[in-house]
């Protein structure tokens, strides 16, 4: 009877196990998604398909591990199209394919969705090349495991996002389109057992790095109207950067202006400081940022400039490195203080920066 008893528990677990990992097609009709206004479904290519501007997400769904695909009709024009996951109210994780950048080295990309606003700028490392089927349909396929996550092209690995960067474990997931495309064949395969050993960024952070920040609330930037006459009288909240240093303003405050890419106005907010000297002496600041800023040294502008996507150019795309701009600090004896004016309307709202 023992081993009756523990047979049949064995024989429970697998099925249970296998009903975990068994792949799951959502149709695309009505009543699975909820979908903006614009959308259609139809069939084409004899294939039920969904046509997207927008954003489409599937019922009564929460997703942690596993996997998701779609295949998406090939398309030149300039258009986007991808999955999104783990989606909780206005933040959640995205990949998707640049269609009309067949070959180009950003055709399909990861981005974190914080409080409605793309942060690709900010994540260069999560991009790759790509050649599209002209033709026909393409396959994006997004194998999930706790913190990281690797894409895949028409069964060609991408590459691995190895510390997802919402910390949500799970959420919604469905369809992301940007000037139309079309979807047909989603399909998911749930896993919520997977083992994943890397829960957290181990890599050593610089002890030059900045990495905390005071920002203050986000506010409509009017250059013409804009003045500080006294940051002390700000009301600030801390903020924490990830390992590279890079902060994620759009992680901590939300836009008074978001989700319309480059149709968003300018908002700012003041990232804020201190640095302490024995003596008199000079250090060098070294740092980047997303769109434009401008940096003040002990209440005294010493820097502007404008990183913004197409700013310098129209392949000029706006990433950021921490070693792209320097500055020589005057410092006095005692505490200074460093505030920078981050300004940004679309694509990634950033600061990084390190002292050395």
């Amino acid at each position: 009877m023992i081993k009756l008893l523990y047979l049949l528990i064995v024989l429970f677990v697998a099925e249970l196990s296998t009903a975990q990992n068994s792949t799951v097609k959502i149709d695309m009709n009505a009543s699975n998604w909820d979908l903006p206004e614009e959308a259609v479904l139809e069939r084409f290519d004899n294939k039920e398909t969904l046509l997207l501007n927008g954003k489409a997400i599937v019922k009564n769904q929460n997703f942690t591990n596993g996997t998701i695909e779609v295949d998406i009709y090939a398309n030149s024009k300039r258009s986007f199209a991808g999955i999104i996951f783990r989606k909780q109210d206005q933040t959640m994780e995205e990949v998707y394919m640049r269609l009309h950048k067949s070959s180009q080295a950003d055709a399909v990309q990861y981005t974190p969705i914080f409080n409605n606003e793309t942060n690709w700028q900010l994540y260069i490392e999560h991009q790759a090349m790509v050649s599209f089927k002209d033709s026909g349909w393409n396959t994006l396929r997004i194998e999930v495991a706790n913190s990281s996550a690797e894409v895949f092209v028409n069964d060609e690995k991408m590459f691995t996002v190895d510390h997802l960067k919402t910390n949500h474990s799970r959420g919604s997931i469905g369809l992301t389109a940007l000037f139309t495309n079309r979807f047909s064949n989603f399909r998911v395969t749930n896993s919520d057992n997977t083992v994943d050993s890397q829960t957290e960024d181990n890599s050593v952070m610089d002890p030059n790095i900045i990495s905390e920040w005071q920002i203050s609330q986000a506010k409509p930037f009017n250059e013409e109207e804009f003045g500080i006459n006294n940051f002390s009288s700000i009301n600030y909240m801390t903020a924490t950067t990830e390992n590279s240093g890079l902060l994620p303003i759009s992680k901590y405050l939300e836009k008074p202006s978001s989700g319309n890419f480059e149709e968003n106005r300018e908002d700012y907010t003041i990232a804020y400081t201190t640095i302490h000297a024995d003596k008199r002496e000079t250090k060098l600041f070294s740092f980047d940022y997303s769109d434009r800023i401008i940096v003040y040294l002990n209440g005294e502008p010493i820097f502007k400039g404008n990183n913004a996507f197409r700013a310098k150019g129209i392949q000029y795309m706006g990433h950021m490195d921490i070693n792209t701009n320097k500055l020589y600090l005057p410092l006095n004896k005692g505490k200074n203080e460093i505030h920078c004016i981050v300004i940004d309307k679309a694509n990634g709202w950033g600061i990084m920066a390190k002292l050395e």
